[in-house]
């Protein structure tokens, strides 16, 4: 279990998230909408902890494939040196496709994408969380990705741009 700058009062739900970052490198968050008017989403805590990089988000698929690929992540940061970086293409997380990792400016690192990362980085680090990276993935069809002209539209929707939108800005 982590050390005392989280306090005494920490609810059931924290010490999980605790656990699982000391047990296994990083807790995975699934947030969903159970009247299907937002994307689902999945994101990490304690990548910053454990390996000293960004924290991971990624948007639209099933929750066990997302946080399947949030672990996957996890394990080759972990287990093969992967470097997170803008751009950055990353096999192994979906049967048939790379996955691109693009960075999120800090301004659009926010409590509802990002609550319990936060919530560790501060209790952990003392100051707010400023690296992350957005998995994106491509249309299974075209093999497109979200900022590629001819992308299909529910890829699109399917995955709310935290990063900019040109791999070039």
């Amino acid at each position: 279990m982590s050390g005392d700058y989280f306090g005494d009062q920490l609810t059931d739900y924290e010490r999980q998230i605790l656990d699982n970052i000391e047990r296994h490198g990083c807790h995975v968050t699934c947030v969903f909408d159970p009247d299907d008017n937002d994307v689902d989403f999945s994101y990490s805590a304690g990548f910053t902890y454990s390996l000293n990089q960004g924290e991971v988000i990624v948007f639209g698929l099933s929750r066990e494939l997302m946080h399947s690929m949030v672990n996957e992540v996890m394990r080759q940061c972990r287990d093969e040196s992967l470097v997170l970086s803008d751009g950055l293409s990353i096999s192994g997380l979906i049967e048939g496709f790379d996955v691109i990792a693009r960075i999120i400016p800090p301004q659009n690192i926010k409590r509802e994408f990002f609550n319990s990362a936060m919530w560790h980085h501060l209790g952990r680090f003392g100051d707010g969380l400023s690296v992350a990276y957005q998995l994106v993935w491509p249309g299974a069809q075209q093999g497109l990705f979200p900022w590629e002209e001819g992308c299909h539209e529910d890829v699109i929707a399917l995955q709310p741009p935290l990063y900019r939108t040109s791999l070039n800005s």
